[in-house]
């Protein structure tokens, strides 16, 4: 493709060179950068891809898009723009032949319950015989095709790139978690929505994002300006949780009708009669398209709402009801979100990506509705990350937890004590008892918590003080198969310590 083609769509404020010249191949990293590629200078957080730009050349770029000119290089066609993320996603999108704009795309954002609706919609899509691909936290994936996902949105290259290559390959569809920063740094502006989903908004991403109010924003944009009708897609459709207070914003702003869903009786879908229990969810589904008895193997009322939220986003794709209901009546299994991990012992073991505190609370007040045993909590705040989430992580897991152990999540480059003794700062306040992580050995009778640095240690203690009819819940890593510990990525994934801590605890090992 010339240069002067993908020039036409991000309206460049100045150029220099030969635009007739044939680009390769788009890329943002120098390190990947092929003969008659165009390389994007992004300025990033850590580093300014304006400083690559001749490493770039060497391995055979033939242009740059850049926002800097007094950086543009003297050797090299280049084009300056006002926002080199923003042309990067739409010059990807013309590049790969625009692969949005002849499939249905649902996009689903907000902090908690993305990964399980993205499961939920390709269920009912797979029901109305449209198969879909996947873009999610845990992986990108089409039929037999899966790729670990690096990120939950990739940028937009990849993106663009890697839904042509699943089209092709006869992906009628695509499901796409849609992180706040994918929206902040613009790299799902060149795909085409058909169906933008809301789920809710609570803290999380702080330390990227200003304050909640910019957080919502960067969410937002998904609804007033990437699901806005246009003549390629004249009927687009906003799936939006009405009963969130930013929900509740949205539905005043968003570009495109609005199909809301929630508990409240003036939502467009919402369920009625509702039943929780240890077999899942059952109640009445009422819809624009009818109205029906559904049950789901799915735990808590969290998790009703993400089966709503499908159910709104199957509403506005224009799926038959009895292609939704099969859906979201299917045998689901989302890894690392209330997964159960199977054992001799008469336990509940169960692991869950949970790791912010709306996310936690959702989670255990679901454990504590299906149980009348114990509550034993295993989670870790991250290193890096924003650190004001740590005491009321920590607050609420003493709350509606009998035992919480206190351990390591991702401490990347802080000091995994220092990390904890900010978390422990939210339950000893509480006036809960403090155990020595030793005593515990002989199990617990008070209402109380302890720390262990080592998470490998924390789920072994667990193992070991609980006891029949108890729930053991450890929170924070779900499908994360690895820990990072400084800069370096262990192997670890909660699922298999668990399998293994509670055989040892069965054999007396």
């Amino acid at each position: 493709m010339r240069l002067e083609d993908l020039a036409r769509v991000v309206d460049p404020i100045a150029v220099r060179g030969d635009l007739t010249r044939e680009i390769n191949g788009l890329y943002c990293d120098s390190r990947q950068v092929r003969s008659g590629g165009l390389f994007f200078a992004l300025k990033g957080v850590a580093s300014d891809g304006h400083d690559f730009i001749a490493a770039a050349r060497e391995r055979g770029a033939v242009a740059v898009v850049l926002e800097d000119e007094a950086r543009a290089p003297g050797e090299m066609e280049w084009i300056r723009v006002r926002d080199a993320r923003l042309a990067m996603s739409r010059m990807a999108a013309l590049f790969y032949g625009q692969p949005t704009d002849g499939v249905p795309v649902v996009g689903i954002t907000g902090t908690n319950g993305k990964t399980t609706t993205t499961y939920l919609v390709e269920a009912i899509m797979a029901r109305a015989g449209i198969p879909a691909a996947v873009f999610g936290t845990i992986s990108y994936r089409f039929g037999s095709k899966l790729v670990p996902a690096p990120h939950t949105t990739p940028e937009s290259v990849e993106l663009q790139a890697t839904i042509r290559d699943l089209v092709d390959e006869g992906a009628k569809a695509v499901v796409m978690e849609v992180s706040s920063h994918a929206l902040e740094q613009r790299r799902v502006d060149g795909c085409r929505f058909d169906v933008a989903v809301f789920t809710n908004l609570t803290r999380d991403h702080l330390d990227y994002h200003r304050d909640m109010e910019s957080y919502f924003g960067s969410k937002a944009r998904l609804f007033t300006e990437l699901v806005a009708p246009d003549g390629i897609k004249p009927r687009r459709t906003a799936a939006i949780n009405g009963d969130d207070s930013y929900g509740a914003r949205l539905i005043e702003s968003s570009a495109a009708p609005v199909v809301s869903y929630g508990l409240a009786a003036d939502a467009a879908v919402r369920a009625e009669n509702v039943v929780f229990s240890v077999d899942g969810i059952a109640g009445t589904l009422v819809t624009p398209l009818g109205t029906a008895p559904f049950h789901s193997h799915l735990l808590g009322r969290f998790n009703l709402y993400n089966i709503l939220a499908a159910v709104a986003a199957g509403v506005g794709l224009g799926l038959p009801l009895d292609a939704i209901l099969g859906g979201i009546e299917d045998d689901v299994r989302v890894p690392g979100r209330l997964e159960r991990v199977p054992n001799e012992r008469g336990l509940t073991v169960l692991v869950d990506y949970a790791h912010t505190g709306d996310a936690l609370e959702n989670v255990l007040k679901t454990v504590s509705e299906l149980t009348t045993g114990r509550i034993i909590t295993v989670f870790g705040c991250g290193g890096d990350r924003d650190r004001g989430k740590r005491p009321v992580m920590a607050e609420i897991s003493g709350r509606y937890s009998h035992l919480t152990i206190v351990t390591s999540d991702n401490p990347r480059t802080e000091e995994p004590r220092a990390i904890i003794e900010e978390v422990l700062t939210g339950v000893r306040p509480m006036g809960l008892r403090e155990y020595d992580a030793r005593e515990l050995g002989r199990g617990f009778v008070d209402k109380g918590f302890t720390s262990l640095v080592s998470r490998r240690d924390a789920i072994r203690l667990a193992a070991t003080v609980a006891a029949a009819g108890d729930i053991v819940l450890l929170a924070g890593k779900g499908h994360e198969d690895y820990q990072i510990i400084g800069t370096e990525k262990f192997h670890f994934d909660d699922r298999e310590e668990a399998a293994a801590a509670f055989r040892s605890s069965d054999s007396g090992e």
